[in-house]
């Protein structure tokens, strides 16, 4: 758990609390998608040798095009990364994140003794510093159009906006647009392509707000395997296309599972839904002894999040256990 702060993806309660091995679970706490790009094992070059500047132009120009942008862009090993590094760029001014969403952009900036408000509107952010927007929203979905985040950017000093999860929703994307002089943009790779080990990740903006980030992320950010998949990954419009549609039709299977069982959609994206449970805890529970895992929240007694099964056989085992 990064920083002690609350996340998904780490099964080591789950079976503290329920029992079984690390593979009897389904693991459904996070957004990865479960049917991941079938990236070959890294060629024995990319482990052995220093990560190249040919390694780097094939995986700029992969995503360049996966994204449809022009926009300058950094690699690094995952969107995380680039979190850790917005405060080197932050101008003076309140921080202020648009909420509740991912709880380590409050906890990159506290780690440095900047203070930051988390606000529920987005006419609030007028006035910051540094302001963060993470569209489509994590947890619950919320999207802001691209031309509403650029009248957000002319009302701040610097707009970031985590686009971690728009890869099956391109249209939300700022990328196919003119690069704003105030704007980042973060893609998180490994999310979609369901290759998250792979600490893989971009942030895209103008030069000016990039150079700083590249110099304290120094030469070597992204490792020889994460430029190897990446670039094969991102390159492959055909698994992408298909993806989306998958994945677009596979939410409305996970809510009908969930409204069977009392719950109520409260949104999410394609990569993971968001449900009102009315008792978050015991929601998780009767998931946890059927061994899948899910993700709830401190703020919330309702909420629960659920990824999407990867197979048809996690399919069943989570029709079976909502229906328990």
């Amino acid at each position: 758990m990064a920083g002690g702060r609350d996340h998904g993806g780490d099964l080591t309660g789950a079976i503290k609390r329920f029992g079984g091995a690390p593979g009897d679970w389904i693991d459904l706490s996070t957004g990865i998608n479960r049917v991941p790009y079938p990236a070959p094992p890294a060629s024995a070059s990319a482990l052995r040798d220093l990560p190249g500047r040919a390694a780097m132009d094939r995986l700029t120009g992969a995503a360049r095009g996966a994204y449809g942008t022009g926009w300058p862009l950094l690699p690094l090993a995952g969107a995380q990364a680039a979190i850790q590094l917005l405060p080197v760029i932050a101008p003076e001014g309140p921080v202020r994140v648009l909420g509740p969403t991912y709880n380590e952009y409050a906890g990159a900036f506290e780690a440095v003794g900047r203070a930051v408000e988390t606000v529920s509107d987005s006419g609030a952010l007028a006035g910051a510093g540094l302001a963060v927007i993470v569209n489509p929203n994590n947890p619950d979905g919320r999207r802001l159009s691209p031309e509403a985040l650029v009248r957000i950017a002319g009302t701040v000093g610097v707009l970031v906006v985590d686009e971690s999860f728009a890869d099956p929703h391109p249209a939300l994307s700022l990328l196919p647009g003119a690069c704003p002089g105030n704007v980042l943009v973060l893609r998180s790779f490994g999310k979609f392509y369901g290759l998250a080990g792979l600490r893989l990740g971009f942030v895209l903006g103008p030069e000016p707000l990039i150079a700083p980030m590249a110099s304290r992320a120094g030469p070597w950010a992204v490792s020889g395997p994460a430029l190897e998949a990446g670039a094969l990954a991102l390159a492959d419009a055909g698994w992408r296309e298909a993806s989306r549609a998958r994945l677009m039709a596979e939410t409305a299977r996970a809510d009908a599972l969930a409204e069977a069982a009392g719950w109520r959609p409260l949104g999410g994206t394609a990569l993971f839904r968001l449900y009102d449970t009315c008792d978050a805890g015991a929601a998780q529970a009767r998931l946890g002894r059927a061994r899948i895992w899910s993700r709830i929240f401190p703020y919330s007694a309702t909420w629960l999040r659920l990824g999407l099964p990867g197979s048809e056989a996690e399919w069943v085992r989570l029709e079976a256990a909502l229906s328990a």
